[in-house]
């Protein structure tokens, strides 16, 4: 399976903090995942790489061989893909702008029926689950549930160092499997859902949202 990893820092200024405290987080995920669950695809997406536009304009909202060629590209990428995880620091108790910036330019039908996991960080006490507890709806709405587990980190900092690894390596075990909790997770129902996608196509069975919001109301 291709599941993509979205990591929603831009901040790369320090002090006080180290800079994109986020990437640190980013290589320990991958590391647990090209470590176990070898023989699925694993792709990066960094929010820094798609800088905010002056006036917002969806990737959906271009006619059809319009847009950008770089949002063409990453539309693919997301509809080609089995699952996602979210990786997102905390900003006044919610997700990261960029990173709700970025996938706001996708319409749900390329995210729908595809399972998420979400991974917070940040440098004080709680870890970002304020954010994450946000991030539920909102992927929701995206069309790609979050499974029940979630990965909280605090203190990042002190956890990770710059490439990833643990500062403490003896301690890599424990975080590995507490990552497990929501990979684990993702890894099952991406594969359930993949499989049923294959059976019976959703996009026909259950009519997407295309043109008039009146399509959402009740009768």
């Amino acid at each position: 399976m291709k599941f993509l990893v979205f990591l929603g820092t831009v901040r790369d200024s320090t002090p006080p903090k180290p800079a994109r405290l986020g990437l640190r987080v980013l290589k320990a995920c991958l590391a647990c995942l090209n470590t176990r669950y070898i023989g699925h695809e694993v792709e990066f997406v960094d929010a820094l790489d798609y800088p905010l536009d002056n006036v917002f304009k969806p990737h959906f909202a271009y006619q059809k061989g319009k847009a950008p060629s770089s949002l063409n590209a990453l539309a693919e990428r997301i509809e080609s893909s089995d699952g996602f995880i979210m990786i997102s620091p905390e900003y006044n108790h919610s997700m990261s702008p960029a990173l709700m910036n970025l996938l706001n330019h996708f319409g749900s039908s390329l995210f729908s029926y595809k399972p998420s996991a979400i991974v917070t960080y940040s440098a004080g006490q709680w870890g970002g689950m304020r954010a994450a507890i946000g991030m539920r709806t909102f992927l929701s709405e995206l069309g790609c549930l979050p499974v029940s587990a979630m990965v909280h980190i605090p203190k990042a900092q002190e956890a990770f160092a710059e490439d990833g690894s643990l500062i403490l390596e003896e301690e890599q075990d424990s975080w590995f499997n507490y990552f497990d909790r929501s990979f684990s997770q993702l890894e099952w129902w991406a594969q359930a859902s993949k499989q049923h996608r294959a059976e019976i196509n959703p996009h026909g069975k259950i009519m997407d949202f295309k043109s008039n919001p009146s399509e959402r109301n009740a009768p």
